[in-house]
């Protein structure tokens, strides 16, 4: 590893674009700094403290500990994901916007200037009624976290939070562009990792306190480890289906004879599944948490980590997703079209519709499996939280997510290094062995 870490300084453009990609991540950490006026940020912050453990304590750690101060990055970049989600939804509904998506480049671009006027719309929405909860919001002195409230608190706060979202959007697609690719889901990379450090300080603290047994720290250290591995086992695994060319004549050459494989990821979706489950929930749970009402306080109560209705909610929207994402990324026909073109067969399946066919059995067989990994990783933390009393998220969507990123940065480094003939990122592993 040390050496594809050397073989980085040997690449400017690479160099470039992993300093710039950290800067507009710093960048990203220094606005989650800066509070929306109006806010008595002790007050809200005590507020945070007694929810540590519920849906608005997970909101807040997707936005970095931007929510618990109310900063300017207070919504994060989750109504990019909503709007995204609700267009590719529409993708397949709307006979306009289908017709968008296979326009090719032009198709993408009026697709993806629509996700943006989405994430306005949609940011503009929280962002009131985030702005209504906190005038009716105190804190356990009984201090108002609203100095002044009234509608120019309001409209002040609702354009803050919605240039927020919409200055991290340009963020992310920045980094796509600029930088070394996933731009997106470093924000949320980022978000979550900057509450690492207070969560090992916290453990030392319960640790020299006596709340936590040197004994339990061990063996959850263990178990971080040890899950932290299974994902990258599972995330790295591949159902390979053998591919036969034939040989064929071009002038005076000969082509193909030779045998290959498709590769297909056990979790194809990524962490794309779990991070668009949690922007749905996230959505009405964040309103109902902050607007005072008996109903809205009810579905408030239901939507909290830890009981079985949102647990099943969400495994069920982690279900879903892993096939939605999987069916749009990843077409059977056009990879069985494709195969036929260029004189491929799978071994006992006959060329076009019956190879798609299986190539789709084989999928979404494969694909149930990833999906119930997925949703086993991510009601870890309910687990931990509830039955262990471990003091900070650990596991599910947030560590999915780190790995699932680094993962793919790591291999965005290194095909970088591939291109230009330097070894891999990784000599031993998996990321070497896909070339």
């Amino acid at each position: 590893m040390f050496g594809g870490l050397d073989n980085i300084t040997k690449i400017p453009e690479l160099q470039k674009r992993i300093l710039f990609t950290f800067a507009l991540l710093a960048v990203y950490r220094i606005g989650a700094h800066i509070p929306t006026p109006g806010i008595d940020t002790a007050a809200l912050a005590a507020f945070f403290e007694q929810a540590r453990g519920s849906l608005l304590g997970l909101f807040d750690m997707f936005a970095g500990g931007a929510l618990s101060t109310l900063s300017v990055f207070a919504l994060g970049i989750m109504p990019y994901i909503s709007a995204s989600i609700i267009l590719q939804l529409l993708t397949v509904a709307v006979p306009h916007l289908e017709k968008l998506s296979k326009e090719g480049d032009a198709g993408r671009r009026k697709i993806t200037q629509y996700t943006r006027y989405g994430t306005v719309l949609l940011s503009i929405i929280q962002g009131f009624g985030i702005s209504v909860g906190l005038e009716s919001m105190a804190g356990p002195s009984g201090l108002s976290v609203v100095m002044e409230p009234g509608w120019a608190f309001r409209f002040m706060s609702v354009m803050t939070l919605a240039a927020g979202t919409s200055f991290l959007m340009w963020l992310g697609e920045t980094i796509t562009e600029k930088g070394i690719g996933n731009g997106i889901s470093l924000i949320i990379f980022a978000g979550i990792v900057c509450t690492l450090p207070a969560a090992v300080v916290n453990t030392t603290r319960l640790l020299w306190t006596g709340e936590m047994g040197i004994f339990f720290v061990i063996i959850l250290f263990v178990f971080m480890l040890a899950v932290v591995g299974f994902i990258v086992f599972v995330e790295s695994g591949q159902r390979r289906i053998p591919v036969q060319y034939a040989k064929r004549v071009v002038g005076r050459k000969m082509y193909g004879g030779q045998t290959t494989h498709l590769p297909l990821k056990v979790n194809t979706a990524g962490v794309i599944p779990p991070i668009f489950a949690s922007s749905i929930i996230m959505f009405p749970a964040t309103i109902a948490n902050f607007v005072s009402h008996p109903w809205m306080n009810m579905v408030a109560e239901y939507l909290m980590p830890g009981r079985l209705f949102y647990e099943l909610l969400y495994v069920a929207f982690i279900v879903f997703f892993c096939y939605f994402y999987t069916a749009v990324t990843f077409n059977p026909v056009d990879v069985a079209d494709n195969m036929k073109k260029h004189g491929g067969f799978i071994p006992g399946i006959r060329p076009g519709k019956k190879t798609a066919e299986h190539i789709d059995w084989v999928l979404t067989r494969i694909t149930f499996g990833g999906a119930m990994y997925v949703s086993a990783v991510c009601v870890l933390p309910s687990i931990l939280i509830s039955n262990f009393h471990v003091p900070f998220y650990f596991g599910g969507t947030a560590l999915l997510i780190v790995v699932g990123v680094a993962l793919d940065t790591a291999g965005q480094i290194e095909t970088h290094l591939l291109t230009r003939q330097y070894d891999g990122f990784m000599k031993k592993g998996k990321l070497a062995r896909r070339r």
